[in-house]
């Protein structure tokens, strides 16, 4: 991504992050939706999407969805299967004994 980094930075747009990533427009506009839904970004009017403020997560953490979606995307998996892998894997490693 070429504008990560700190808290409030700015995003690149969906088309450009599409571009780099080499993913369709609605898969990037997707996953910034389901992002901004759980309080890592903020959208403005006129298409600046930013880190939220509150966000406290490290920078591999938000790089990994970018490797991610190169690599679903390269295997032919969609937004949806990719979603669906990771909310079974997250199930299966907090489902064992002694995690919370």
């Amino acid at each position: 991504m070429r504008a990560c980094g700190h808290a409030e930075g700015r995003r690149p747009l969906v088309r450009q992050l599409a571009e780099d990533l080499d993913v369709a427009p609605g898969t990037v506009a997707k996953a910034y939706k389901v992002l901004e839904s759980e309080g890592y970004l903020t959208a403005r009017t006129g298409g600046v999407t930013r880190v939220s403020r509150s966000t406290t997560t490290s920078l591999p953490v938000l790089e990994a969805p970018r490797q991610l979606a190169k690599t679903s995307t390269r295997a032919g998996t969609s937004l949806d299967g990719t979603i669906r892998i990771l909310r079974a894997i997250s199930h299966e490693e907090y489902s064992e004994p002694g995690l919370t």
